[in-house]
């Protein structure tokens, strides 16, 4: 979970860099340039790196990280040497604002996620489903309703890691089950996320910086349930 949320935060280092500037109002257009190209590239490259984590034997956070600081570094430079020093500094500032209040969100979140687990929650749950004595089915469509609803409150990733580990528990050995029981959790906790700003990183983002209230994203629910 640290790695994911160090992933996380760095990667939009990469992905706001742009929106900052933009913001600001860049005094220099360099996508064009041999700079945008190389910066592109270095993007390009880090991004290879993070899908060949398995094959590599590599985290995904040390390769985001150097081409996030690659990138801002190159852009640094090359403002610094055409007098848009200060241009530099607001809109690294303004980047750094932006991530620092996603990952204090995040941490919140996965502080209350954590004690919960701790406190043993989801064992309780593991052993309400076993006691009741579910089918694969009806533990098929709990497990996806949970997700589905939780998600809007624990964000979509959380949520999934925890019903996935509580599928695991339950139904211990049976690979197949397993598997097509945490695809449909990782649907549903992804169409679940969509209607609430807390449900994924994207939505809340898109809260955060205004651009739709609170209670518009309750508009997104019968489309959630339809996706899902």
């Amino acid at each position: 979970m640290k790695r994911s949320i160090l992933l996380l935060i760095v990667w939009f280092a990469l992905f706001l860099s742009p929106s900052a500037f933009a913001a600001e109002g860049a005094p220099l257009d360099l996508t064009h340039s041999m700079v945008g190209f190389l910066c592109i590239g270095i993007f390009t490259l880090a991004y290879l790196l993070v899908m060949g984590e398995e094959r590599l034997h590599m985290r995904k956070s040390k390769p985001v990280l150097v081409a996030a600081g690659l990138i801002w570094i190159i852009i640094g430079i090359v403002y610094a040497q055409q007098g848009f020093d200060e241009a530099a500094k607001t809109a690294f500032q303004h980047n750094l604002m932006e991530f620092s209040e996603l990952m204090l969100f995040l941490l919140v979140a996965m502080t209350y996620i954590n004690a919960l687990e701790e406190r043993r929650l989801f064992d309780a749950l593991r052993a309400w489903l076993i006691r009741k004595g579910f089918t694969y089915k009806s533990l098929f469509w709990i497990t996806g309703g949970l997700a589905f609803f939780i998600s809007p409150i624990a964000d979509n990733l959380t949520t999934a890691l925890l019903m996935c580990a509580v599928v695991l528990k339950v139904a211990e050995g049976d690979r197949k089950f397993v598997s097509i029981s945490c695809v449909n959790i990782v649907v549903a906790a992804n169409a679940g996320g969509a209607f609430s700003p807390f449900g994924d990183i994207t939505t809340l983002m898109v809260w955060q910086a205004g651009e739709v209230a609170f209670q518009e994203f309750l508009a997104l629910f019968v489309p959630s349930v339809v996706n899902y």
